[in-house]
């Protein structure tokens, strides 16, 4: 009898700490997932450098030239808008040389709107120039609206380490006045937690693969496919950005309007957003 009684205190002993430990995690992940669908909390105005590399190779992987485009993003600054300062675009044809200052796009000096689909209309761009790196500076725009859409607006969806399809962002849609973009499929997944400084975040993982490009403009006209893929660290207190990174790559043929011949380009880009407010 005492013998009996011994061992099921042994199993008790075993189970009850295994059982409590195990609840304590549930109780952790429940409050995770219920911070993580929670809206961004605006206390005051957060700023961010956003930097894009390209690089450009022919299909053989030599080196054809790589240009930088940065900017100082300001969110929160009241009434849903945002705004933009310091946009520069740098292009060098040395790859192991560092980028110079870059030229200063003035006609985004404190460009201000309210992020929305309104932002892939021609009427939000009709003050910038129209060259080729008309594009380069509106993907400052476009990429930032990407990546805080992930963060924010699949959140309520997501379930920890379960990839999540974005059925309503596939499909064609029109680019302002250069051209149209289709996504094939997206995918967003909360792979987890971690910290950025002393700050705790929610880690979200994002790729769309085999998007189809196409552009027109007056000096050009091309045509490829893109993937993107990236991760974004998201404050579990306030549900505001802290860090971001995408990378991507395109193949185009490309027509150069007085050139004879089209050619192919792979361009690869990479991008960070940091906070720096």
């Amino acid at each position: 009898m005492k013998s009996a009684v011994r061992g099921i205190l042994i199993i008790l002993i075993i189970i009850s700490p295994c059982t409590l430990k195990g609840q304590k995690q549930n109780g952790i992940i429940k409050k995770y997932l219920n911070e993580l669908s929670s809206a961004p909390v605006q206390t005051s105005p957060s700023k961010y450098r956003m930097t894009a590399v390209y690089t450009n190779r022919d299909l053989y992987g030599n080196f054809t030239g790589k240009t930088k485009v940065s900017g100082e993003y300001t969110w929160g600054t009241g009434e849903g808008e945002v705004s933009w300062n310091n946009v520069r675009i740098a292009s060098s044809n040395n790859f192991n040389e560092p980028f110079p200052d870059g030229a200063k796009q003035e006609y985004m000096e404190n460009m201000t709107y309210v992020p929305s689909s309104d932002m892939l209309k021609e009427e939000a761009f009709k003050n910038f120039p129209a060259s080729a790196e008309n594009v380069l500076a509106r993907n400052l725009i476009w990429d930032m609206s990407t990546i805080e859409g992930f963060a924010w607006n699949y959140s309520d969806s997501l379930e920890l380490n379960r990839k999540y399809v974005v059925k309503e962002g596939s499909g064609e849609f029109g680019m302002g006045d250069i051209g149209t973009y289709n996504h094939n499929c997206i995918e967003v997944c909360w792979t987890g937690i971690s910290a950025i400084g002393n700050r705790l975040c929610a880690v979200i993982d994002y790729r769309a693969v085999d998007n189809i490009l196409s552009l027109s403009m007056e000096q050009m006209n091309s045509k490829g496919t893109e993937q993107y893929w990236g991760t974004t660290w998201i404050d579990l207190e306030t549900r505001q950005i802290e860090y971001a990174e995408m990378y991507g790559g395109t193949i185009q043929e490309i027509e150069v309007i007085g050139l004879k011949n089209k050619f192919l380009v792979k361009t690869i880009r990479e991008l960070w957003v940091e906070r720096i407010q």
